[in-house]
């Protein structure tokens, strides 16, 4: 930390702080995350692509950064928020601090007591555009750029953060392979081919454009859909891809940013939240049993219900026609009423809004890679 920053909002809000990380301009839509563990799994949450992540939680860097448990290539956050920076990083898998790791990849952050007034501040008026400076202390500077930065409505990102080459995540040493699944990156995680894996499924990741000629051609027993950043209306590819693999009848498993594709794919309508679900306790409720599951979130979209453009009221055994036939809403978030779960009656598939891989977060929902194995054997 070197000197004064300031945080700007399209609104004009304005916060002071010092610099943290780069000393430099971060621009993206300002969000929260409510988690209080798992820093370094957010910053390379490839999910957060072109968003400045405020923290909530008080103290950010006890635990420094490693080279173990990064979720991807590198950190996608444009810009950093935070209350407190730990002066020092204290654990024995530490191997510099959080500091140096943003400064090293270029990002820009800033430390001031505000993220409290920040975050109830985005509560009430919704995520936002804004810049992140330790060059200007001029608002009225930043902010003109920050209102020429672009929205993230109709942002098609998944291209930015997927992987370039096709790769095959194995197995551990001594595992059978049981089965071979094709994912889709439109953001992936490392956590989620690895918990696939652990399962016995050799797992083929695809880039983001993949066709579904291109997927089956990878001769699956399923096929996944990942998380990612950005509108999911702006995917029609991937929707396609999608529409072709249920056409053949394979088995399908979306989560987060999957989840709106599978939901576009079915014919249901995708929406802006008015600030997103980003943290690791949103708590879903499966309609079909009752059962709460405490989960991991980051998403700022969300699928419609039928015959609607955003969320309502929706009573659980309620089937409702699409292309594929029948399908239904199989989880509610108990927070706002959004749609947190998919499945379609006549084709082997599902999806989630969450994260079963919980890199960070709780493991209510890990058992829905056995789900999703078991969905594999009984299509066999």
């Amino acid at each position: 930390m070197t000197g004064p920053a300031i945080l700007v909002l399209e609104d004009g809000t304005t916060f002071r702080g010092i610099n943290f990380g780069a000393d430099g301009e971060a621009f993206g839509e300002m969000v929260f995350n409510t988690g209080m563990t798992g820093y370094q799994e957010t910053l390379t949450d490839p999910s957060y692509a072109h968003q400045i992540v405020a923290m909530t939680a008080p103290h950010i860097g006890n635990t420094g950064v490693n080279d173990t448990d990064p979720e991807s290539r590198q950190i996608w956050v444009s810009g950093y928020v935070v209350r407190e920076p730990a002066r020092i990083a204290s654990n024995w898998r530490s191997q510099r601090t959080l500091q140096a790791e943003l400064a090293r990849q270029g990002v820009t952050g800033i430390a001031m007591s505000g993220t409290r007034a920040l975050t109830r501040h985005l509560r009430d008026r919704g995520a936002m555009r804004a810049g992140i400076s330790a060059q200007t202390q001029d608002p009225a500077e930043l902010l003109e750029r920050v209102l020429a930065s672009p929205q993230m409505t109709g942002a098609d990102l998944a291209g930015e953060v997927t992987t370039p080459e096709p790769y095959v995540v194995r197995p551990p040493e001594g595992t059978p392979v049981r089965y071979r699944v094709a994912a889709v990156d439109l953001g992936i995680k490392a956590a989620t081919p690895r918990s696939m894996a652990a399962l016995g499924c050799e797992v083929h990741v695809l880039p983001a454009t993949a066709t579904a000629a291109q997927i089956l051609a990878a001769g699956p027993d399923g096929v996944f859909f990942s998380n990612g950043p950005g509108d999911p209306a702006a995917l029609g590819y991937a929707v396609a891809a999608m529409q072709g693999v249920l056409r053949a009848r394979q088995p399908v498993f979306g989560i987060c940013l999957g989840s709106q594709v599978l939901g576009r794919a079915l014919g249901l309508a995708t929406y802006k939240l008015r600030f997103g679900h980003r943290g690791v306790n949103q708590p879903v409720a499966d309609v079909r049993t009752g059962k709460v599951q405490i989960t991991s979130h980051n998403h700022g979209f969300a699928v419609a219900l039928p015959g609607t453009d955003g969320p309502g009221e929706w009573l659980p055994g309620s089937p409702f026609e699409t292309a594929f036939g029948p399908a239904e809403i199989t989880h509610l978030n108990l927070n706002d009423g959004v749609v947190e779960g998919l499945r379609l009656l006549d084709v082997p598939a599902f999806s989630v809004q969450y994260h079963p891989e919980a890199a960070p977060g709780p493991h209510d929902a890990s058992g829905l890679f056995t789900e999703f194995c078991e969905l594999m054997e009984a299509n066999r």
